[in-house]
């Protein structure tokens, strides 16, 4: 298994954060490397989700968990990876914490994981202080 997880506070309400990763048509406002997304229905567990990153193929991603307001999971599957990302915004004084937690999991992900999981989590920092300063609007 590969695991990363990186966290940023906000003085945004959770609620607030919650609003952000909700209107999934509106991701790209808050996440630079989006060119376009479509999901098949509302945010609830069991929607997939078509992400474009810039320059690079499709993701088809599928939500496994949806627990308002507090966490969601996506899921991708590629090459026998399963590729788990838990989002989780919890209660602080003054506002919230928005932890994202990636693992990647199956028979090859000792060895590929921590070939492309850097890559995939590298704009973590800059996508998640956007959506703090987004929840805080």
């Amino acid at each position: 298994m590969w695991t990363y997880e990186h966290s940023v506070d906000t003085a945004g309400a959770p609620e607030a954060v919650w609003r952000q990763w909700a209107d999934v048509a509106n991701w790209g406002v808050w996440n630079a490397d989006i060119e376009k997304i479509e999901a098949t229905g509302p945010f609830v567990a069991g929607t997939r989700i078509t992400m474009h990153p810039a320059g690079q193929d499709p993701v088809e991603l599928t939500l496994a968990q949806v627990s308002a307001p507090e966490v969601f999971v996506d899921e991708a599957r590629f090459a026998g990876l399963l590729f788990r990302t838990t989002h989780r915004v919890t209660a602080e004084p003054g506002g919230a914490r928005i932890t994202y937690r990636m693992e990647i999991t199956g028979a090859e992900a000792d060895e590929i994981g921590p070939q492309v999981g850097p890559g995939i989590t590298a704009d973590w920092p800059q996508t998640m202080a956007a959506l703090a300063r987004r929840a805080e609007a």
